[in-house]
């Protein structure tokens, strides 16, 4: 069965976001991002991880929001077996964000297959245009992260 681990919010303000909600929840801070396409923090309770994003370019926010948009952006499911699950998407008509994909370097746009990079592996558009991230590796912080 797939898990929920992975929460990501768009923020235009990831320092005052992630310290609300170490402040105030008691996460823990796992890692930080700064590269050309993302800033921001991972935050773990253990269970899951609670990205905090401020995108740089829109293409890498997805078009529909773009790097300005605020709220939650995301969520993540780790799946036992990446290409059962990539089978079963592809019956619910749920389509690839090669967009995305392609603008993180993931998806298998580089490799033939799902590069694992950070904590993305592919992501998906869920019913509702709700952007899903797909990974067997799963999420710093978690505690069924499983680095490669």
């Amino acid at each position: 069965m797939a898990k929920i681990k992975h929460i990501a919010i768009s923020s235009q303000d990831p320092d005052a976001t992630a310290k609300f909600y170490v402040d105030v929840f008691g996460l823990k801070q796992v890692g930080r991002i700064d590269n050309p396409n993302t800033t921001g923090y991972y935050l773990t309770d253990g269970d899951i991880n609670l990205a905090i994003l401020k995108f740089k370019n829109d293409k890498v926010a997805g078009v529909e929001r773009g790097k300005g948009w605020s709220g939650i952006h995301h969520f993540g499911f780790q799946v036992d077996d990446l290409d059962d699950t990539t089978e079963r998407l592809g019956a619910a008509n749920a389509p690839r964000r090669d967009d995305i994909n392609e603008a993180l370097g993931v998806g298998g746009h580089h490799d033939g297959g799902a590069k694992r990079y950070g904590n993305v592996e592919v992501k998906y558009t869920g019913p509702d245009g709700v952007t899903v991230d797909v990974s067997e590796t799963g999420w710093v912080g978690t505690q069924s992260f499983r680095p490669e």
